[in-house]
């Protein structure tokens, strides 16, 4: 038998590990139903933002623990014949992550809490607003795929050194 043979149906060992997900914030305004509901003659205009952040926090077990918050923010607003804008539907979810690393040089968890995390509890958001949307009357909101290591190069491209330190966040 080989060492090969012996991790057969092991896991790989990664060095992230999720200890809790967890929805800090959602909020949901519908200020113009149930009129706004009708359907329209005009598309809606959709709007959204996404923000991201980085916290090390202290644990008694794990010397590199972290909090990384996904804030979603959605919006839709309705044109009107007259040329104004009506309000659909605000919706807003802050969803939370915490997570511990191993076995990594520190000078690699930003990029890897910058965007494999994100990327991992994303789905969770997305159906989070998706229900919400739903519940308020309307479609359910699909959100679509986020690229977060392009908005990570993005944001932390000229950043050099500093950017290794977690407390930092990109919106």
């Amino acid at each position: 038998m080989t060492d090969q043979d012996e991790n057969i149906g092991q896991m790989p060992q990664t060095p992230l590990l999720i200890h809790a997900q967890y929805l800090k914030d959602l909020s949901f305004e519908n200020p113009n139903a149930p009129g706004i509901l009708q359907k329209g003659d005009n598309p809606p205009k959709m709007e959204m933002d996404i923000g991201l952040n980085v916290k090390r926090l202290e644990h008694d077990k794990h010397e590199h623990f972290y909090e990384v918050v996904l804030s979603v923010n959605a919006g839709a607003k309705r044109p009107l014949p007259d040329g104004e804008e009506k309000t659909m539907f605000l919706a807003e979810c802050v969803y939370g992550a915490a997570v511990s690393i191993t076995g990594l040089e520190e000078k690699r968890h930003h990029p890897l809490l910058f965007t494999e995390v994100p990327h991992m509890i994303f789905p969770f958001v997305r159906q989070i607003m998706a229900g919400a949307t739903q519940a308020g009357g309307y479609i359910p909101l699909q959100l679509n795929p986020v690229d977060f290591r392009a908005m990570y190069i993005e944001r932390f491209a000229n950043k050099g050194n500093g950017a290794e330190e977690a407390g930092e966040s990109a919106a």
